[in-house]
Parts: structure tokens; C-alpha cells; sequence
């Protein structure tokens, strides 16, 4: 067999400044070092569950454990891939992309987070617009949803450029406190793809692996 048995560890995403990877677990390490270094303000609630505000070493564990459960949760009709976003070397943030029946849906959703230290330099644009780039081009998705909760104008910001428009809101209960979601969405046919180049290298053997076609038991034979 050639390439990684694992083929998801070769995709590469990349855009004018940044790569994003299936993280190594030395990435991993790293990317536990630059979250709880900051990644919100604090006392802003930006996450339905707030795992930036666990003490150590609960943290750190925990955000290892979740990780290593993403991966080993995988499958081609509910999938989340997480990628690490890394600039000149740097792990820097997470920008992650999540499926259920894909084949049938078509539809992602897309979440992510950046250090307090990288933000504010344009990466959120790039990095969002390079899985977008993803699942409209190389998955063949019709629609792509992510959300902010109110205040986070930064996440909004991102949004905006890349064209998506409103899809209602929802109501979290948060440490005990009401948040509001906004809810967004975007189609193939509106977002904006000249406004960030992207490359996507290494994808075509991962295609069936999110669904994307039909595994055979000589490739796919859960236990």
C-alpha cells in the first residue's frame, strides 16, 4: 500500500500564508500550549462549552482526550475533521469541519479558534475560507453552516466576506448564562472562492473516507 494507511494525515490545505493538517500529536501539544495561553477575552463566552476555562492539568487532558476521540470516532457518515492552522512552522489555532451522511446531505458545519496572539492579522478569513474551499470543490457539498455567538464580531467579520447570509439563531444555557447563537449559511453557488486562493493536496484518496463514493470491505471493515 502506498501513502499513509491513514490517508488523512497527507491532506494538506493551503492558502497565501497558512497550512492545515490533521495534527500530529506533537501539534497537539503545542496547540494545548496556545490555548490556554488565551483564546478568548476573559469572561467572554464564545463556545457552548466552555473548555478554555478548565484549571490544569484537567485541561490539558481533556484536550488531548478530545482529540484522540475525534479520530478514533471516525466514519464516512459522521466524520469531524479537525485541522491544525499553521503558519511558518507555527501551530497557531484549529479550523475543523463536521459531516453527518454527507453522501445524502451534502451539507458541513464549521467551527474553529485562534490564539489571542494570532488573532486579528486576516488568518480567520483564510483558514475558514480554505475548508470551504473543501467541501465546495473537492467534496462536492451544496452548503456549508457555522454560527457566533453574540459579540464575537470577529467570527462575524469572517462570515461576512466570505458571503454567507442568516440562518435563525439558537439559545445555549452556558455556565447558567443565556447565550445567543447566530446561525449561518452558504451555498456553492454564492460564496465568495476568488477571495482567498487555496490549493488542496493529497485529497483524492480520502474521498471515500468522508463519504464521498463507496468503500469497499477491503478498505473500510469496522469491527
Amino acid at each position: 500500500m502506498s501513502g499513509h494507511p491513514w490517508p488523512l494525515f497527507d491532506l494538506r490545505l493551503r492558502t497565501p500564508r497558512l497550512e492545515l493538517r490533521l495534527p500530529t500529536d506533537d501539534d497537539l501539544l503545542e496547540l494545548v500550549r496556545v490555548a490556554r495561553e488565551g483564546v478568548v477575552e476573559e469572561g467572554r463566552t464564545f463556545f457552548s462549552v466552555p473548555w478554555h476555562e478548565l484549571p490544569s492539568p484537567a485541561f490539558e487532558r481533556q484536550f488531548l482526550q478530545h482529540w484522540w476521540a475525534s479520530r478514533g470516532s471516525w466514519s464516512p457518515t459522521n466524520w469531524t475533521l479537525g485541522l491544525a492552522v499553521v503558519a511558518g512552522g507555527q501551530p497557531m489555532g484549529v479550523q475543523d469541519v463536521t459531516a453527518r451522511d454527507f453522501a445524502v446531505r451534502k451539507t458541513v458545519v464549521t467551527g474553529s479558534w485562534l490564539g489571542r496572539a494570532y488573532q486579528g492579522r486576516g488568518y480567520g478569513t483564510e483558514m475558514r475560507a480554505a475548508v470551504l474551499t473543501l467541501a465546495f470543490d473537492g467534496l462536492g457539498a451544496d452548503r456549508a453552516e457555522s454560527g457566533y455567538f453574540t459579540g464575537n464580531a470577529q467570527s462575524a467579520g469572517v462570515s461576512a466576506k466570505l458571503g454567507y447570509v442568516d440562518n435563525g439563531d439558537q439559545i445555549y444555557s452556558v455556565g447558567r448564562e443565556r447565550v445567543v447563537e447566530r446561525r449561518l449559511r452558504i451555498g456553492r453557488e454564492t460564496w465568495k472562492r476568488g477571495l482567498v486562493p487555496v490549493t488542496i493536496e493529497g485529497l483524492e484518496p480520502c474521498l471515500k473516507l468522508f463519504g464521498v463514493g463507496v468503500l469497499d470491505p477491503t478498505e473500510w471493515s469496522p469491527l
